[in-house]
């Protein structure tokens, strides 16, 4: 260690007019052999020093990398994880309590203009039973007063029927099933036709399609279809939402027209539904479906 002497001080400030020369030279470019054998003869006055200092502070180093890496560091760190991950989950679990309050919104809303009374459900898996391509299990049964051929909506229209009803479960056939067959009619006109799964001889290939009995009656893109309704509303109901008309085939020599239909409901991701255990008093007609957009507010 130096002590506050004049011939310590003396020989701090040679070594640090040492070090600014040695900067200076280092920092030219070239292979000078005058600054070469300066920076040689500074790097060996200077090793020493450079020595003592690594030799101080090493074993802060290692330390610090100790508290870094002990076990105490790791399991907080493995604390920390855990908790991010349960807060993720929890802000999924309400993103998605959201979503289902939201959908639970929308189907009673269509339930109350269509005058329907509904068990509301939640649609917990999607299988193939019983010789349907297309059906979903409830978690609701006889238990809650649901029985087979009843109609299963959500809040923007059409899901199925009830084909199977256990205690606590039932399975519902959807719309979009090969042997679903729903008696339907076009808005404004009421022009009777069937809205199904199964792909009609000459006609479109679609998840679901309209055959128009009426050959001269008028259907476009656009046109949008109700359930008709059947007796007693078993198994469906009247008015609700079926789809909308995508194009319109028509084959020669054949007796009625079939249009390609895009479901109301999106089938493949169902989760809040309702199962219709009372139809209305009186046919909703066309009021269920949502006001057309008004091209004029587009521009």
């Amino acid at each position: 260690m130096f002590r506050d002497s004049p011939r310590s001080r003396l020989i701090l400030l040679a070594l640090v007019a040492a070090a600014v020369v040695l900067l200076v030279l280092d920092g030219r470019a070239g292979t000078d052999p005058v600054t070469g054998t300066a920076r040689a003869g500074a790097e060996l006055a200077f090793a020493p020093i450079a020595g003592g200092v690594s030799r101080v502070t090493a074993p802060v180093a290692t330390a610090y990398e100790a508290v870094r890496q002990g076990p105490e560091a790791a399991e907080r760190i493995a604390e920390l994880e855990e908790a991010n991950a349960e807060l993720e989950s929890e802000l999924r679990s309400a993103e998605l309590d959201q979503g289902r309050a939201e959908q639970l919104d929308d189907l009673l809303h269509l339930s109350g203009l269509g005058g329907y009374e509904i068990v509301p459900a939640r649609a917990v898996t999607h299988v193939t039973a019983q010789g349907y391509e297309h059906t979903a299990t409830l978690d609701v049964g006889t238990a809650s007063g649901v029985e087979k051929d009843m109609t299963v909506v959500n809040g923007q229209g059409l899901v199925g029927k009830v084909v199977q009803a256990g205690k606590r479960t039932s399975t519902v056939q959807l719309a979009t099933d090969h042997d679903s067959s729903v008696g339907a009619r076009l808005e404004g006109s009421g022009k009777i036709g069937v809205a199904g799964g199964a792909q009609v001889p000459g006609g479109p290939e679609a998840d679901l399609t309209y055959e128009l009995f009426d050959m001269e009656a008028r259907i476009e893109p656009g046109d949008r279809i109700v359930t008709l309704g059947s007796h007693e509303g078993v198994p469906f109901v009247p008015g609700v939402p079926v789809g909308t008309v995508e194009e319109v085939h028509v084959s020669p020599g054949a007796l009625s027209r079939v249009a390609a239909v895009e479901p109301a409901v999106d089938h493949a991701s169902l989760d809040t539904v309702g199962v219709v255990v009372g139809g209305p008093e009186d046919d909703p007609r066309d009021s269920l479906l949502p006001p057309e957009p008004d091209p004029e507010g587009d521009r």
